[in-house]
C-alpha cells in the first residue's frame, strides 16, 4: 500500500499538469483565432474604405506643409505689433467664442437636466414598469445616436441662422448621451437604502431623493462638466452649417485662404477648450467624493 501512494499521487500530478497544459493550448488558441479574426476585419475595413497607404504618405508633407502655410510671421524685435496685425479682429472673435460658449452652456444644461430627469426611468433596479423603460431607453438611443450637426442642419433650416439651432441640437443630444450614462450609474448603486425606505412605506420620489441621489449625484456632476466640455468643441463644429458661434467665421476664413486668421482662430479654441478641461477637472475631482447632502 505504501508502495502504491506515491503512484497514485504522481497520476494525479500528471492528470492535473495534462488538464493545465490543455487549458493554456485552448486559451492560446482562442487568442490566436481572436487576433487572426481582428486582423481580417481590420484588412476588410481598409479594402472596402479604400485605404491607399502610398497616398497617404504622398499627402503627409502637405499636411504639414498647410500648418507652415497659417503659421504666422512673429518677430521678437515687432512682437507687439506682429500680435496686434494677427488679431487684428481679435474682439470680434472674442464675442463669437462667448457665443459659442453660451451655446455649448446652455444646451448642456439643459440636455444634463432632461437626461437627469428620464435616467431614473431607465433603471429596471428602481422602476419596475419595462414597457416604459424600453420606450425611455430607445428614445434616448435615438437622440445620442444621430449626429448633433445633423440635428443643427435640421434647425438650421426649421428656425434659421443663429445659435438657438445649435442650443437645440446639443441639447437633444446631450440628452441621449448623459442620459445613458446617469443611467449606468444607478443600475450599479447599493439598493440597501432603496430597499430599507421602501420597507418603511415611502414613496418612489422618496426613494430616489434618500436613498439614491446621495449615491449618484458627484458621478453625475462629474459627467456633466465632461460632457460640457465635449459640447464646446462640437458647438464650434455646428457653426460650420450656421448654427452660430465662431465655427462660422473658422469656415469662412479656411475657405478664402485667410491663413493668418485659422491660425488666430485656432489658437483661441485651442487655449479655451484647455482652459475648460482644467477647470473642469478640477471641479471633477472636488465632486468625485461629494454626495449629495442630507
Amino acid at each position: 500500500m505504501a508502495r502504491i501512494a506515491p503512484l497514485i499521487r504522481q497520476q494525479r500530478v500528471d492528470l492535473l499538469l495534462r488538464d493545465y497544459e490543455r487549458s493554456v493550448s485552448e486559451k492560446r488558441q482562442r487568442r490566436i483565432a481572436s487576433g487572426l479574426g481582428f486582423l481580417a476585419c481590420v484588412l476588410i475595413a481598409a479594402w472596402v474604405g479604400e485605404v491607399d497607404l502610398a497616398r497617404f504618405a504622398a499627402g503627409i508633407p502637405r499636411f504639414w506643409s498647410y500648418f507652415y502655410d497659417i503659421t504666422p510671421t512673429l518677430r521678437l524685435a515687432h512682437l507687439s505689433e506682429d500680435i496686434s496685425e494677427w488679431y487684428w479682429n481679435g474682439w470680434f472673435w472674442v464675442e463669437l467664442l462667448l457665443e459659442t460658449l453660451l451655446v455649448a452652456y446652455v444646451g448642456t444644461l439643459a440636455g444634463a437636466g432632461i437626461g437627469f430627469c428620464l435616467c431614473f426611468l431607465t433603471s429596471a433596479n428602481i422602476l419596475n414598469a419595462p414597457v416604459l423603460t424600453f420606450v425611455v431607453k430607445r428614445s434616448l438611443e435615438f437622440c445620442r445616436t444621430v449626429p448633433d450637426i445633423v440635428f443643427a442642419l435640421l434647425f438650421v433650416y426649421a428656425i434659421g441662422l443663429g445659435p438657438i439651432p445649435g442650443v437645440l441640437a446639443i441639447a437633444i443630444h446631450t440628452t441621449g448621451a448623459l442620459g445613458k450614462q446617469f443611467s449606468e450609474v444607478v443600475e450599479n448603486i447599493d439598493l440597501k437604502p432603496v430597499e430599507g425606505l421602501r420597507s418603511t412605506g415611502a414613496d418612489w420620489f422618496a426613494q430616489i431623493r434618500f436613498a439614491v441621489l446621495p449615491q449618484v449625484i458627484s458621478n453625475f456632476v462629474s459627467y456633466g462638466l465632461l460632457r460640457f466640455e465635449i459640447n464646446v468643441r462640437g458647438a464650434t463644429v455646428m457653426g460650420f452649417v450656421g448654427a452660430g458661434g465662431i465655427g462660422k467665421e473658422l469656415l469662412s476664413s479656411i475657405r478664402q485662404f485667410y491663413y493668418s486668421d485659422v491660425s488666430a482662430i485656432l489658437v483661441m479654441i485651442v487655449l479655451t477648450v484647455s482652459l475648460i478641461d482644467l477647470f473642469t477637472e478640477k471641479l471633477r475631482h472636488r465632486f468625485l467624493d461629494i454626495g449629495l447632502p442630507q
